[in-house]
């Protein structure tokens, strides 16, 4: 059983790990316009996450994750990888693959996921 942690917190790390892999940092302002939200919005959000000890902030604004939020980014970002591959060779359109992945890596059980993995790499 993993720990809970919300599903918009889930979607933050995600985009964090996202951005971190795109830009050289990562700030409020670029996750505020990855995901379309205010920037006040997320200043809240990365306020909380960083009382989860989910992320550090530096002086500067640049976010990092800890190792506790790149393990959750990673396993959710793993999540919408296969689940968006799985459901698109399935035949559903690629964008609605990637929406319905994103709804169902918060919900899926560990168990569902691994199995669902093991039957992907067959």
């Amino acid at each position: 059983m993993r720990t809970f942690i919300n599903e918009s917190a889930e979607n933050y790390l995600e985009t964090i790990l996202i951005l971190s892999r795109q830009l050289p940092v990562v700030r409020a302002v670029d996750i505020a316009n990855k995901l379309g939200f205010k920037k006040s919005s997320v200043s809240v959000a990365m306020k909380n996450l960083r009382e989860k000890e989910e992320i550090t902030v530096t002086d500067a604004g640049f976010i990092y994750l800890t190792d506790s939020g790149r393990k959750i980014a990673e396993m959710i970002y793993e999540r919408h990888q296969l689940l968006t591959i799985w459901l698109t060779k399935l035949g559903v359109p690629e964008e609605i693959a990637v929406e319905d992945a994103c709804k169902i890596e918060h919900i899926i059980s560990e168990e569902s996921f691994a199995a669902l993995k093991k039957h992907a790499e067959k």
